[in-house]
């Protein structure tokens, strides 16, 4: 296997236009192509009876999933996260377990793909910080816990977002040129155990990066907001405890 950066890797050329698409693009292309296959399966006959479509199934069990995780690690209502820290899970971990098919170069062993990944959850630090508290309160925790650390509070949140690109980046690549050493050497019994750790370590590597993304955006949020489903929770367990 090319160990070549896939940035300088040419694909294709978009016919007409004579437009070089390097193997990050085309990786990421194909990788959207399939969720979106995999989206519409599932959401084409949505049914509320007890007889639902495999594919169906399959998505609620993943999104409740997603959905418990966010409900544990936050204090605000999970549906406010769940598309965005949905997406960045889904997307990472299915360009990591793509890796597992022979020739696929995986978009997440691209620093650039990590690195729009981490500016997204940039992006989304304020916008989700905004929403949730407002502006004041959302620009008052940079002068925490006084108005000297404004500096360094910016750059905190700049190297945070900055060290999830490289560590994503770092795993995945480490994880293929491992593999494709490994193949060189003993082609035909260690692929298959390397194979079986890359699927383990993808499914960590797609969880840490979103649950560290979704720490980002929920850090500044309403004191007073209490989600429906955690009201719920509470109200059964004081019912209980009387």
């Amino acid at each position: 296997m090319d160990l070549e950066l896939y940035d300088e890797e040419i694909a294709f050329y978009l016919p007409y236009f004579n437009i070089p698409i390097n193997w990050t693009i085309a990786s990421t292309w194909i990788v959207m192509a399939f969720l979106m296959l995999v989206s519409w399966l599932a959401t084409r006959h949505l049914k509320t009876s007890n007889k639902v479509s495999h594919w169906q199934t399959g998505m609620e069990v993943l999104v409740k999933a997603i959905y418990g995780q966010i409900h544990e690690m936050t204090t605000g209502n999970p549906m406010t996260y769940l598309p965005f820290v949905g997406t960045l899970f889904i997307f990472i971990l299915t360009c990591n377990l793509f890796t597992l098919i022979p020739e696929f170069k995986s978009p997440t062993a691209s620093l650039s793909t990590t690195v729009a990944l981490a500016f997204l959850v940039l992006l989304g630090i304020p916008f989700f910080g905004i929403k949730n508290a407002g502006l004041k309160k959302y620009l008052k925790k940079y002068l925490q816990p006084s108005p000297a650390m404004l500096p360094f509070n910016i750059l905190s949140e700049l190297t945070s977002t900055g060290a999830m690109a490289v560590r994503l980046f770092g795993n995945v690549l480490s994880g293929v040129i491992i593999g494709s050493i490994c193949f060189m050497l003993v082609p035909v019994i260690l692929p298959l155990p390397m194979q079986i750790l890359g699927l383990f370590t993808g499914m960590i590597q797609a969880y840490i990066f979103a649950m560290l993304a979704l720490m980002y955006i929920s850090s500044v949020h309403e004191e007073d907001e209490t989600p429906p489903l955690l009201s719920e929770e509470k109200q059964a367990e004081t019912d209980e405890t009387l």
